[in-house]
């Protein structure tokens, strides 16, 4: 390509040899150093007036290092009089504080962006942003790239079965990008969640401020046949009549059905009689509405055969998660929970605003009033040995192969505790861990390496892994983005569209 030069960032120089050899042209010459107090020092060492000149930087061990490299080479080839500046950032620094998280922090990734602009990049090429809203902070183009459609391509080419896999989230937050590569391949896909699980004081006194008895049954009102309330279940005496115990019992389970709780399976005989339906009512008319829909779902499934019972549905699995790892159900809960310290048990207000129930959920695409805790902290929070977790896997992945999604691996936590759900709790067959950059903080690279349930480990390139870790890593695959890279350069450079990059190629 006449006029352009490729500028390689100390981060990614393989990567960068790579989209050149793609492009067939060699990179251009800089010299990059640093001073004995750690300053960095560029010098350009080809004449960039009036070429179209691309930057290639990605992230690194050394970060802070790495961003002041890059801005100190645009700022250079800026003075030099080039025609126009783009960086290619394969993975954007910063990109996981896109958001005011704790009260008084920095939206640092913003600033980024604005160093950018002001150093003089006139366009950013990027792969997969941890928040595509991102793309607001810059007051240049941006090119948020998917390597959705390179990771798609390679599990039709390398999975076994892959049509009956089951594609999962990690967390909620997630959720967008899993379905996203579900419906590329016509796949089902499912969810694991954790949540904190709360002492029984806290549960307790959180119930009695709901208006719910200590033993967790929602007893209705039972009222006369003129609809006068004749007393509270909730404070009736323990002496009651087996009849009455029945009644109550039954019209439990008719509002859980109600509110949606897939509880049938098929034996052949049906659990109501007319005696119950023509019995006199005793609710009020939500309750009635209620039994109303019941007698719906009865009449449609009368001709299967299906019967409601409290048997929990299938699809939902629980499990509990002690220290980052699934445990038995007879194993020792640890001494400490979540809803326990340093709120004293005299003050029930102050217990109230303490205990998890009353705190604010994050929401799967923005957050709530208060900074959603960051992937680092969740996995600390797992990996505390006083806190008990219950995980929850929503979706059937027994017999089958999983593919657990997310945008970068750092810490091995979240991974692992996904791992063990689906595989120990949800009876899978195997587990890919998929993301696209392969950050890998710590010895996470290693844990994820001895840990039985997980039997492969997808990255892509774009964060430069250590010959030495990758060697000794037998589960780790990684794709290659110099071609995808390439032609979003190409297509820069001649003004051509980028949308064909989108786009699922079928094999």
């Amino acid at each position: 390509m006449r006029g352009t030069l490729i500028f390689a960032g100390s981060s990614c120089p393989d990567l960068t040899d790579k989209i050149c050899h793609n492009l067939g042209m060699a990179r251009a010459d800089a010299e990059l150093t640093q001073f004995s107090n750690g300053e960095t020092s560029v010098r350009i060492l080809t004449s960039v007036r009036e070429k179209d000149v691309f930057v290639v930087q990605s992230g690194s061990p050394k970060i802070n290092d790495t961003i002041m490299e890059l801005l100190i080479m645009i700022s250079a080839c800026k003075g030099g009089s080039a025609n126009k500046i783009t960086a290619v950032l394969p993975y954007f620094p910063y990109s996981r504080q896109s958001k005011k998280k704790p009260h008084r922090g920095a939206i640092t990734a913003r600033m980024l962006a604005n160093l950018l602009d002001v150093a003089g990049v006139k366009h950013v090429v990027t792969v997969d942003l941890h928040a595509s809203q991102m793309q607001g902070f810059f007051k240049c183009p941006v090119d948020n790239l998917h390597a959705e459609p390179l990771i798609a391509r390679w599990i039709r080419r390398n999975v076994p079965r892959w049509q009956e896999a089951v594609v999962v989230s990690k967390n909620a937050g997630g959720t967008k990008r899993v379905t996203s590569l579900a419906d590329a391949l016509k796949l089902n896909f499912g969810m694991v969640t954790t949540d904190k699980k709360r002492g029984p004081s806290m549960a307790s006194m959180a119930a009695s401020m709901m208006g719910y008895p200590m033993d967790g049954i929602e007893r209705q009102p039972v009222l006369d046949t003129a609809g006068n309330q004749v007393r509270n279940n909730s404070s009736e005496p323990e002496s009651e009549t087996p009849a009455a115990e029945s009644g109550r019992s039954q019209d439990s389970r008719m509002a859980a059905d109600a509110q949606g709780s897939p509880r049938m399976r098929a034996n052949g005989t049906h659990s109501r009689n007319a005696a119950n339906r023509n019995s006199p009512p005793r609710r009020s008319q939500t309750m009635l509405s209620q039994s109303s829909v019941i007698d719906e779902l009865d009449e449609e499934h009368e001709a299967d055969g299906l019967e409601y019972n409290d048997q929990r549905a299938h699809e939902v699995t629980h499990g509990r998660l002690v220290q980052g790892h699934i445990v038995p159900d007879d194993f020792q809960s640890p001494a400490t929970s979540v809803a326990d310290t340093s709120v004293p048990e005299e003050d029930p207000m102050a217990m109230s605003h303490a205990s998890s129930f009353f705190a604010p959920q994050p929401h799967a695409l923005g957050g709530s009033g208060d900074g959603g805790a960051s992937s680092d902290e969740e996995d600390d929070i797992l990996k505390d040995p006083k806190v008990e977790h219950t995980i929850t896997l929503v979706g059937n992945v027994r017999d089958r192969t999983v593919f657990i999604v997310d945008d970068m691996i750092d810490k091995p936590g979240s991974w692992i505790a996904a791992a063990e759900t689906v595989v120990k709790r949800g009876r899978a067959n195997k587990v890919y861990c998929i993301a696209t950059h392969g950050v890998f903080g710590g010895d996470c690279l290693e844990q994820m390496q001895a840990c039985d349930c997980i039997d492969t480990i997808v990255v892509t390139n774009s964060y430069p892994i250590p010959e030495d870790r990758a060697r000794n890593a037998s589960k780790l695959v990684v794709l290659d983005l110099s071609f995808l890279l390439a032609e979003a350069i190409r297509r820069n450079h001649y003004g051509e569209s980028m949308s064909p990059l989108f786009q699922h190629l079928m094999d």
